[in-house]
C-alpha cells in the first residue's frame, strides 16, 4: 500500500514543491524578505547567515532579517552546505552540487529509486532532506522511497537503510473525518493498520551516527513517529525493531508527524513536528489542526523537552552562531518566516 503513504500528504509537502515554480522570484531583497514559495529546508551558515531552500526561486542567503537569490533553483527542498561558496541540493529528483552560485547536476534520485528500489516497494521517489557527509559525500532521506541514501561528488548513489512499516492505531483518522459519520472507507477500517515510515530528515550525531526521522503514513496516527540511529558506514540495510546486531535502532519516539531534526553544537537534537494533530490535519481536516512543536533532546539520553508549541506547520529547523532557527506557516504563500525558537 505504498502509494497510500503518506496518503495525499505528496501534495502537501512534496508536489506542493512543483506548483511553486511558476512564483517569481522577488526582485529586490526586502526585510522582512518574503519568500516565493514554501520552505522546506533550512540550513545555519557562518556567524548568524542561515541559508533557506525557498521552492519557488532558489537558494537564500539570510542574514539579520535580509534575504538574497544565491542559488536560481525552483524547486529545491533542502541545501547542505560543505564550505564557503560550495552546498549540495535536491530539487526535481535530483541531487545538485552549488558552487559559487551554479547548480550542477550530480544525480538522478527519481531513476535510482526506479533501477534499485531498495524498499522493493512501489516505485516512488520525493528526496526530501540533505546532510553533507564530510566534503565528498551526501545522506539524503527520500520520503518517497522510505530510504536513506548516499551519494558522491561524482554521481554515485547507494543505499544505507530503509525503513519498516509499522501496525498502527486508526483512532486519529476517523476522529479527524468524525466517524462514525466521515467517510466510509476510513470509518470502516480495522482499528490497527500497517503504516510505512516515511524518511523525511537525516543528521549526523555528536557520535557520527546518522539518525533519521519518520513521518508515520496512513492513517496519520499520533504519537507513532521515531527517530532511528543508524550506524554510520552502514549499507543495504532494512531496519527492523529489537533485531539483535543490527546497525538501526530507535533512540526516541512518541512523536506524530517528524518532518525535521538537526543537532546544536552542544549537542542537543532539536525535532520538529508538523502538527499534533498529523499531518493528515494539516492537508485536509484543517479545522482540527493543533500546532506543530519544535522538540530538544539530550542526545546522550534522548530525554526530550518541548521548546515551541503551537507552531503553524512547521517544517525545517536550523542552528547557528545566533541560535535554534525555525520555518513555519512553510506551506502558506506569503506567509511563511524563518524565526528563532522562542
Amino acid at each position: 500500500m505504498k502509494h497510500r503513504s503518506p496518503g495525499r500528504i505528496v501534495a502537501v509537502l512534496f508536489t506542493a514543491v512543483a506548483a511553486t515554480i511558476g512564483f517569481a522570484p522577488p526582485a529586490v531583497a526586502a526585510a522582512p524578505y518574503v519568500f516565493a514559495g514554501p520552505v522546506f529546508g533550512l540550513a545555519a551558515g557562518p556567524g548568524d547567515v542561515l541559508f533557506a531552500a525557498d521552492s519557488g526561486a532558489g537558494v537564500v542567503r539570510l542574514q539579520a532579517g535580509e534575504g538574497t537569490v544565491i542559488a536560481d533553483l525552483p524547486g529545491v527542498t533542502d541545501i547542505a552546505p560543505v564550505r564557503p561558496g560550495r552546498m549540495w541540493a535536491i530539487a526535481g529528483r535530483k541531487l545538485f552540487s552549488i558552487n559559487h552560485g551554479t547548480p550542477h547536476f550530480l544525480a538522478g534520485l527519481g531513476k535510482f529509486e526506479r533501477i534499485v528500489n531498495p524498499d522493493e516497494g512501489e516505485i516512488n521517489s520525493n528526496p526530501f532532506d540533505v546532510q553533507a557527509l564530510g566534503s565528498k559525500r551526501a545522506l539524503i532521506a527520500d520520503a518517497g522511497g522510505n530510504a536513506l541514501l548516499v551519494a558522491n561528488r561524482r554521481g554515485g548513489v547507494n543505499w544505507v537503510a530503509t525503513l519498516p512499516n509499522e501496525l498502527v492505531p486508526t483512532d486519529n483518522i476517523k476522529a479527524l473525518v468524525g466517524c462514525p459519520d466521515g467517510p466510509d472507507d476510513i470509518c470502516s477500517l480495522p482499528d490497527e493498520i500497517p503504516a510505512e515510515g516515511v524518511a523525511t530528515s537525516v543528521a549526523i550525531g555528536p557520535d557520527g551516527a546518522y539518525y533519521v526521522t519518520e513521518l508515520k503514513g496512513f492513517p496519520a496516527p499520533r504519537g507513532e513517529s521515531r527517530v532511528w540511529r543508524i550506524e554510520a558506514g552502514t549499507r543495504h540495510v532494512h531496519c527492523e525493531v529489537d533485531v539483535a546486531d543490527s546497525p538501526c535502532s530507535v533512540v526516541a519516539d512518541g512523536f506524530t508527524s517528524i518532518v525535521d531534526i538537526t543537532f546544536g553544537s552542544d549537542g542537543t537534537a532539536y525535532i520538529v513536528e508538523l502538527d499534533e494533530a498529523s499531518w493528515f490535519a494539516v492537508e485536509v481536516a484543517t479545522d482540527a489542526m493543533e500546532g506543530g512543536t519544535v522538540n530538544a533532546c539530550d542526545s546522550a539520553t534522548w530525554t526530550c523537552t518541548e521548546e515551541a508549541t503551537a507552531l503553524t506547520m512547521p517544517m525545517a529547523i536550523a542552528v547557528n552562531d545566533a541560535g535554534p532557527f525555525v520555518v513555519v506557516s512553510a506551506l502558506i504563500p506569503g506567509e511563511t518566516e524563518v524565526i528563532p525558537l522562542p
